[in-house]
């Protein structure tokens, strides 16, 4: 759905079980139909708040190709374990940001302290001649900032004059914003780039859009400013993303992203061979995430629809 006046692309999300037998259920924004990517963000996942005292979050180690994760919490607290030896919490307000590349893998644990788990994990499609990079994790606790009524912690790229040290492989964009009741938040952009706007809580417009919890409005290139309101009586949550279109297309499937149905297949082969090409996350009680049976068909390319 679109707003012809403001340009707007709302798109909604559906419901997806994250991680086998004891999955918790996530509202996945990215990719879909209408939108593969935002700049190079390919994959936007927001969960919670959900009761963690029962199952909680417990994600296997599984693989990635392709691809660097951001993982951001609003609540709660995640076990990182990854095949580089990393072994951190993931806590609100704290933004850890791995490296795929040629190959990683790892799991995602909640704590036993953890009564509450809410945020949103984000996927960046590497661009072509960096897609085999080397594993890399990174680690970044963002000032807040406050302007308007509104407080922001930019954990990638650059926005009201706080830039995040996180190096990313092409340009990008990545915030929350959380506006006081009845604030309106007019930020500066790059015309550069797309943005993408994921409201978590409150009554929120974007360009004089209206956008409902667990929706995200899509903002096309040419725009300097972006104005967000709270018409809530209680703060407004949301995640903004941004970054120039990014041109290539590409396969997505399962937790891999490659530029050919070949390229996924042998992704999946030399995870289910055990291959030294993800190695082994140390630490974690149970078993490795099988990946699952591929489709019976060709798994084609995609990019986002021509722009107009």
């Amino acid at each position: 759905m679109s707003d012809v006046e403001s340009g707007v692309v709302v798109l909604s999300a559906r419901d997806v079980p994250l991680g086998g037998p004891r999955a918790l259920l996530v509202r996945r924004t990215l990719p879909q139909r209408a939108r593969t990517l935002i700049g190079a963000w390919c994959f936007a996942d927001h969960y919670g708040p959900v009761d963690a005292t029962g199952t909680g979050m417990d994600v296997p180690p599984h693989p990635h190709t392709g691809l660097q994760t951001v993982s951001w919490l609003f609540s709660g607290e995640i076990e990182h374990r990854d095949t580089l030896g990393s072994h951190v919490l993931v806590r609100p307000g704290e933004m850890n940001l791995m490296t795929g590349g040629y190959g990683i893998a790892h799991s995602e644990v909640s704590t036993p302290d953890t009564a509450v788990i809410h945020g949103v994990q984000l996927w960046v499609a590497l661009p072509e001649e960096h897609r085999n990079t080397a594993r890399d994790f990174q680690h970044h606790v963002p000032e807040p900032v406050r302007l308007d009524g509104a407080e922001i912690k930019v954990f990638l790229g650059s926005l009201t004059g706080s830039t995040s040290p996180v190096r990313t492989f092409t340009p990008l964009l990545g915030a929350e914003i959380v506006l006081d009741p009845g604030a309106s938040l007019t930020l500066a952009v790059d015309t550069a780039f797309e943005h993408g706007l994921l409201v978590d809580s409150g009554d929120v417009r974007l360009l004089g859009t209206a956008l409902r919890p667990a929706e995200l409005g899509y903002v096309p290139c040419g725009i300097d400013t972006v104005t967000v309101v709270n018409h809530s009586d209680v703060p407004a949550r949301t995640i903004l993303l941004g970054g120039p279109p990014f041109e290539e297309e590409i396969v997505m499937w399962w937790n891999f992203i490659g530029r050919s149905h070949e390229d996924i297949v042998k992704a999946r082969e030399d995870w289910q061979a055990g291959s030294d090409r993800f190695g082994e996350v140390e630490g974690h009680p149970g078993r490795r995430l099988p990946a699952p049976a591929l489709p019976n068909a060709v798994i084609t390319p995609r990019g986002n629809p021509p722009r107009r």
